[in-house]
């Protein structure tokens, strides 16, 4: 009788000891999921400001610069539900204003010019790799949450369902091409 007692709290004590285990690695993918999410959002804002900086200094058309300025506004000030439509949209008025490679020798040619696109062009690449970077943490975190345990032993607590940041992020080709110093 004893010994049955020993055996039943010994795996009543590995199993909280899983449980525990499970706990914690879930925590740190929530806290991986909120540090990417950081620097997503610090990525989309330097984006966002270096296409409104362009837009205003007047190297472009006026026209590229309004539809720039506007998707860059746009961007900036978008509710958390709107966020991924007007990053889309920011991407599209990028592609669309540097389509032509034109574009960019003007850009070049103007004081300021040089660093800006160098700006611009690592703006443009490092917003794909955050975005990857989120939403391989969201896709880890929700695998670990669909487990049977997690849900019966409510092991994610009050945490909200990890949600990907889904939007185009393809760059223009002139600025995907270019090189960065």
């Amino acid at each position: 009788m004893t010994s049955t007692l020993i055996w039943i709290a010994v795996a009543l004590f590995a199993i909280g000891l899983y449980l525990s285990w499970t706990a914690g690695r879930l925590d740190r993918l929530h806290a991986r999921i909120d540090a990417a999410r950081a620097a997503l959002d610090a990525q989309l804002l330097r984006r966002a400001s270096v296409a409104q900086e362009l837009a205003t200094s007047g190297v472009l058309d006026p026209a590229a610069s309004i539809v720039l300025y506007e998707a860059a506004h746009a961007a900036r000030q978008a509710e958390e539900e709107q966020r991924e439509v007007a990053e889309s949209e920011l991407s599209q008025a990028l592609r669309a204003i540097f389509a032509d490679p034109g574009q960019m020798d003007v850009v070049r040619e103007a004081p300021g010019g040089e660093e800006a696109a160098n700006e611009l062009a690592q703006a443009v690449r490092r917003v794909p790799m955050a975005r990857r970077f989120h939403n391989d943490a969201v896709r880890a975190a929700r695998a670990l949450r669909r487990h049977r345990k997690v849900r019966w032993f409510r092991l994610a607590g009050h945490a909200p369902f990890p949600m990907a940041f889904e939007m185009d992020d393809e760059p223009p080709t002139a600025l995907a091409d270019r090189p960065t110093s």
